[in-house]
């Protein structure tokens, strides 16, 4: 059983301005899959914050740590940025199937602008905020993430 963090990007939410939704549903898609949840937190949209929580999250070796949010075009949106910080190496191909599918549904997918990559022995996967684009962009790559998480632990083929 692999573990998962899920960090929840949002001014709003941490202000308790409004529920995080996104962050839940993520957690109930992945404990479905056999995930255990490591760690579930809000963050508001400063770099640094959620720098630390990525890193957090990669130094209690959860293997799978997602975020939700901060992948827009607004200048308060730095996930990605702060993604870019922590990643040792970057995973394209899931950000490409997932924008790639996503733009099936709808053509502003394009605008995410979400990333994923590995430190360690963690894989960073950004979500959109909202429940639909986060829960849809899961629920694309979700069922290949084992595979790669066994290559990424040396425990599958390379």
């Amino acid at each position: 059983m692999y573990k998962a963090s899920i960090i929840t990007v949002s001014d709003r939410a941490y202000n308790k301005i409004y529920e995080d939704k996104s962050g839940p549903a993520i957690a109930k898609m992945l404990n479905e899959c056999g995930y255990e949840i490591k760690k579930s937190v809000i963050v508001p949209d400063e770099i640094n914050m959620i720098i630390a929580a990525l890193k957090s999250c990669v130094q209690d070796k959860t293997e799978l740590i997602i975020t939700t949010g901060g992948t827009g075009f607004s200048k308060r949106d730095v996930t990605v940025e702060a993604t870019q910080e922590v990643i040792e190496k970057n995973a394209p191909g899931i950000a490409e199937y997932m924008r790639q599918k996503s733009m099936e549904i709808t053509p502003r997918a394009m605008l995410s602008r979400g990333i994923a990559g590995i430190k360690d022995d963690s894989l960073i996967i950004n979500l959109p905020g909202s429940v639909k684009g986060a829960t849809e962009n899961l629920g694309f790559v979700l069922p290949y993430l084992k595979h790669g998480l066994d290559i990424l632990k040396g425990l599958g083929e390379s």
